[in-house]
């Protein structure tokens, strides 16, 4: 016979030796692999403290001070808050971006939503046509596109006599006052690129089989687009105008560069970050300045809540279908 097998079971305390270590080795291992993380992060926490943190703490100080970029600031309290309600070019620029927000960005989303409607079926060339209405969008608001739209809306340029040819005589958009805004304004709806791909994105995921009832409940072109397009759409829909009025508020390259007077003539196209720009580093009431963009920074607060309370009225998200 062989030798008898002994089993030996271990003890309660190796046991508990064993189920205690087991989340030690995983804490630290945890914490190796979160200081690797916050290492690899630090170029862009530190650019982030540096870069935007930093400057905002310190104009918010500013705001409440007599700083002129060569002194040391002398707090003021709500002074320059108050001096803007009594500046009429303060009025006049809130008024203008107004004007621009209000007309450019629902004509940019209308051309772009129409246009992807048009991509969104499929055609020969589709892809190139993505594109080239693409292009504008990634030029972006630069300097030379400034100049080159400076150029085509002057006095008797190539678009002055396009329009000539159909009666209407402008004498050239840069230069008069009651046009200029609407050459920024056509600026912006020409560069229609990036909201066009999202609502393309939309229209993807729309379910075709929601098209095919329609039709064979005899519903129209438009009756499928009210009810069936829109709802389906209105996340990206809000999405994009929401996006695109806070970047309407943004305006500065181009006001600053197609006017040949800087956010003239008569401050036609003086927007609110182009006389901040002049009251800041043309001025040098950085003070003053501070206080303008801590105001468009609440200004855009209170629209981007006005769009997410309205939104509750009129997107429809897919939980809302269950």
């Amino acid at each position: 016979m062989g030798t008898p097998v002994t089993l030996v079971k271990d003890s309660p305390l190796d046991t508990r030796k064993v189920r205690s270590a087991a989340p030690a080795a995983a804490k630290r291992r945890g914490r190796r692999e979160n200081l690797a993380g916050y290492l690899f992060m630090s170029p862009w926490i530190a650019g982030f403290l540096l870069l935007t943190a930093g400057p905002m703490v310190a104009s918010l100080y500013f705001a409440f001070t007599d700083y002129n970029l060569f002194s040391t600031p002398r707090w003021i309290g709500f002074d320059n808050f108050t001096r803007m309600f009594d500046d009429p070019r303060w009025q006049k620029s809130v008024e203008v971006t107004a004007k621009y927000v209000v007309i450019g960005t629902p004509l940019k989303l209308l051309l772009a939503l129409g246009v992807a409607l048009l991509l969104a079926q499929s055609r020969r060339g589709q892809a190139f046509y993505r594109a080239a209405f693409y292009a504008p969008s990634l030029i972006g608001a630069s300097v030379s596109v400034g100049f080159v739209w400076r150029a085509l809306f002057s006095d008797d340029a190539v678009v002055d006599r396009g329009l000539s040819l159909f009666g209407v005589h402008v004498g050239g958009w840069v230069g008069n006052p009651d046009w200029i805004l609407y050459c920024l304004v056509a600026l912006t709806v020409w560069q229609f690129g990036a909201p066009m791909v999202i609502f393309l994105a939309g229209l993807k995921q729309v379910p075709r089989e929601l098209y095919e009832a329609a039709q064979m409940d005899g519903a129209g072109r438009f009756r499928q687009f009210w009810n069936i397009t829109l709802p389906m759409i209105s996340p990206v829909l809000f999405f994009n105008v929401l996006l695109e009025t806070i970047h309407s508020f943004q305006i500065f390259g181009s006001a600053y560069v197609v006017s040949n007077t800087q956010c003239g003539p008569a401050d036609a196209t003086l927007v609110y970050t182009c006389y901040l720009y002049q009251k800041g580093f043309k001025e040098s009431q950085m003070g003053f300045a501070s206080a303008m963009a801590w105001m468009l920074l609440l200004a855009v607060a209170l629209v981007t809540a006005v769009l997410f309370w309205s939104q509750k009225k009129w997107v429809h998200y897919a939980e809302d279908a269950r």
